[in-house]
């Protein structure tokens, strides 16, 4: 045997074992959840960069910073259930 037949065998092995590994899901599909969970971070960073504007920017209104920031959390919360759960 070669360097080559035994760069080629451990990278053979190293890909049946990433393919059975349970923390590395298989590539492709998923393309409609991973699009869902990109909107969903997006919507969660805009959230919460409002908050942060409201908290500096309108200190006497706590109740609205802490609607909009709850709301950018729970986002958060679904878009982290429809990461595991999908």
């Amino acid at each position: 045997m070669n360097a080559e037949d035994i760069d080629k065998l451990i990278a053979e092995s190293v890909e049946q074992e990433r393919r059975k590994s349970r923390w590395h899901r298989p590539k492709g599909g998923g393309r409609r959840t991973r699009a869902v969970r990109d909107v969903l971070n997006t919507v969660f960073m805009l959230g919460f960069a409002a908050a942060v504007i409201i908290y500096f920017a309108w200190p006497e209104e706590r109740g609205l910073f802490f609607c909009v920031g709850f709301g950018a959390v729970i986002v958060k919360i679904v878009e982290f259930v429809i990461r595991f759960m999908a």
